[in-house]
């Protein structure tokens, strides 16, 4: 079913406030800078939400569900655990440059920027990490199950391993503007996966 005329403006708000929030944090995101990505007027943006609160959080929640879907995209036909690994690591090479989200990882920034003075946007990314946290420690005990990967790997000490070098090599990309970051911490993160989490 096509979706209503306010169905689309709200999807719109959504889009551009998630880059605007995403960029320039709850805090350093003024309600003018959403009127001017929109091009709305403040009516026009609270005919939709209740508040900036209200805002903040679905922007966040629309800007993790692009990257989730990046994620499950990467994962197709992928069924080996080392394949479906290195497939989710490949999404965060691109973060860095705006895919799939201009400004970077939403979960590393709102976490980041939100921190105490936001507690339900930091809750929110704080649940948001936990469940990426918990895919990749299935994907890891799942091929120790089957035999793909090594038995004394630990599945959650993999997991923590695998997000803070990716979420380090994004925050070192975009401070140096290099992409030679990401690429060396993914070049490591593959090498490690080879050569000692894959079952020989």
């Amino acid at each position: 079913m096509p979706k209503t005329k306010g169905e689309q403006t709200k999807e719109m708000i959504l889009h551009k406030a998630a880059e605007v929030f995403n960029r320039q944090g709850y805090f350093g995101a003024s309600l003018s800078d959403i009127m001017a990505a929109t091009g709305l007027e403040k009516g026009g943006i609270y005919n939709h939400f209740a508040n900036k609160d209200d805002l903040a959080l679905q922007a966040y929640d629309y800007a993790v569900g692009l990257v989730e879907q990046a994620f499950t995209a990467a994962l197709q036909n992928k069924r080996q655990a080392i394949d479906r690994l290195l497939a989710l690591a490949n999404v965060f090479r691109d973060m860095p440059k705006g895919f799939p989200v201009p400004g970077g990882c939403p979960v590393h920034n709102t976490a980041v920027k939100a921190d105490e003075a936001h507690p339900l946007l930091r809750d929110r990314a704080r649940q948001t990490m936990t469940e990426w946290h918990n895919v990749i420690r299935r994907i890891v005990q799942r091929g120790i199950e089957r035999g793909e990967v090594r038995p004394e790997i630990n599945p959650d000490a993999l997991a923590t391993l695998f997000i803070a070098t990716l979420e380090g090599a994004i925050m070192l990309t975009r401070l140096y503007d290099d992409p030679v970051y990401m690429n060396q911490a993914l070049d490591h993160l593959a090498n490690h996966l080879e050569t000692t989490v894959r079952q020989p």
